[in-house]
């Protein structure tokens, strides 16, 4: 297997989480009655509506993944139908992503049951002008949303975060080509930041077999990360939380 490879990140202000994560079963009580209500606070947003950026906020926030789940996946916007379905990722992103998590070693349905799903913005921004496609997010939405993802970022800890698309792979790492980051790791206080091409079935950038490669290896980072954590007892994985977070 090849060794991880480190990838610079470029100055920014970034998402990236500054601190250890912690293992699944630590204040899982407290961090799941937490993420309870930011699921309620987001499902009763309507800031981008009254800004003007939409005609009607539909948040996406119904379902959401496990609290102490190691992978955390964060793409760009939700799309029509996961608006219709309730679920992040519910259109053929979702298959993609399935498809990918099996090439790295997870069993059937981890999507849907082992993964935390998440997005830089919770509504769906509409279709692209150009007619390809979604629209993507302005950078005003974005901030808008910033909050909801911070916050669960807070609570949920994961030890991986897959990146899903160009405007997630800057919010956490910086603008940088989708050729320079996908098949790199960005290691920042114990967390794997793992850069990924959108699952979208639009994007063409999948169809140069070069890139098929580096897909690839981006997912034999992530099987090489699933399988160090498989090794070790959960009680193993980390280090106690910083000082005033007592353990539930």
């Amino acid at each position: 297997m090849k060794a991880l490879k480190a990838m610079k990140a470029p100055a920014t202000t970034s998402l990236a989480p500054l601190w250890p994560p912690l293992a699944p079963a630590a204040r899982s009580a407290q961090r799941e009655r937490a993420l309870t209500v930011l699921q309620a606070e987001i499902a009763g947003c309507r800031a981008c509506q009254e800004a003007g950026y939409l005609a009607v906020a539909q948040p996406v926030a119904r379902q959401r993944g496990l609290t102490g789940a190691r992978v955390m996946i964060v793409g760009q916007a939700p799309g029509r139908l996961t608006v219709e379905r309730g679920i992040m990722f519910g259109g053929p992103s979702g298959d993609a992503l399935e498809r990918w998590l099996q090439m790295a070693g997870f069993p059937a349905g981890a999507l849907r049951r082992d993964v935390y799903l998440s997005a830089l913005t919770r509504c769906d921004p509409g279709r692209s002008p150009k007619g390809h496609g979604d629209r993507k997010p302005s950078p005003a939405e974005v901030a808008l949303c910033r909050p909801w993802l911070k916050r669960e970022l807070e609570q949920v800890r994961p030890s991986v975060i897959l990146l899903v698309g160009g405007m997630a792979i800057e919010a956490f790492i910086g603008r940088v080509k989708l050729e320079e980051a996908v098949g790199s790791v960005v290691e920042r206080a114990g967390v794997a930041l793992i850069p990924l091409p959108h699952p979208s079935g639009v994007s063409r950038w999948l169809n140069d077999p070069a890139h098929q490669r580096l897909l690839e290896q981006g997912l034999a980072q992530l099987a090489r990360l699933r399988a160090t954590w498989e090794a070790h007892p959960p009680d193993e994985r980390h280090s106690p939380p910083p000082p005033g977070e007592g353990q539930g």
